[in-house]
């Protein structure tokens, strides 16, 4: 047995999990709690809290249903693959990347951020009517995985930095 699969046998499989209001605050918070989480278990938390934001910030702007909260699960599996789900309640309403045309001045990019940084993104049928979109990032000690092999040709940042250089 090789010593990287002898890592990864007794590497544990570390989760966090958080229910949060479906609010401008909450997707703060469930940023900050990224942040704070991967910190904790000596991981790089910039990428990651990039993509929480984005979809913290769709699951209280398009997924919102009143009275009903969102959750945001990160997993980190022993071969150091972050899975970042946020699950809220409005299933019907499944997330597609605008077109450039489609962009406004107020939204439309954060799909786009999410492909730049995840590895795979997704979206799943949530219990009671509710949708979890999914990304999956490979952690690595830079703010941007070097394993990605495609690039995030175009993406930029507001202040015009190009995301994954």
């Amino acid at each position: 047995m090789s010593q990287k699969s002898l890592a990864q046998i007794t590497a544990p499989t570390r989760h966090f999990a958080v229910q949060l209001s479906a609010t401008r605050r909450g997707a703060r918070l469930a940023r900050l709690l990224t942040e704070r989480q991967l910190d904790e278990w000596g991981e790089p938390y910039e990428a990651a809290a990039q993509v929480v934001a984005e979809l913290a910030s769709n699951a209280v702007l398009h997924g919102r249903v009143r009275g009903r909260d969102f959750r945001l699960r990160l997993t980190l599996r022993a071969d150091r693959t972050l899975r970042i789900e946020v699950t809220d309640a409005q299933g019907d309403r499944v997330p597609r990347i605008t077109a450039p045309g489609e962009w406004d001045a107020e939204g439309g990019h954060g799909l786009r951020i999410v492909e730049a940084y995840a590895n795979r993104w997704g979206v799943v049928e949530a219990p009671a009517r509710g949708k979890t979109v999914w990304a999956e990032l490979l952690m690595t000690h830079g703010d941007v995985r070097e394993s990605r092999s495609r690039s995030p040709r175009g993406v930029r940042t507001a202040d015009g930095q190009r995301l994954g250089s």
